[in-house]
């Protein structure tokens, strides 16, 4: 019988390739430098633990989000946000 290549994967460790897959590309990366502040480098953290990802791809997948919720924003959309099954539903606003 073949072998799950999953099952010797650690927690997570699955997740991390099912999220990565396909992301490779051939295309020119560009190389920036970003100071973070004391708040935005806790929340980089914070994502890499919770997902596992690179800080690399954690910031690119940060700065798509943005550029989204920006453009909803500037065609006077609105985004909402439920932050628990039974919450209320919330207005997002950037200021």
């Amino acid at each position: 019988m073949p072998k799950n290549p999953s099952a010797d994967m650690a927690p997570g460790e699955e997740r991390q390739r099912e999220r990565t897959a396909g992301k490779r590309s051939n295309a020119p990366l560009e190389r920036v430098t970003v100071n973070l502040t004391a708040r935005a480098s806790q929340a980089l953290e914070n994502v890499v633990e919770l997902t596992g990802d690179s800080k690399t791809d954690a910031i690119n997948r940060a700065v798509q989000i943005y550029a989204f919720l920006e453009q909803v924003l500037s065609s006077d959309g609105a985004v909402y946000i439920r932050a628990s099954p039974d919450g209320e539903l919330e207005r997002i606003r950037l200021f």
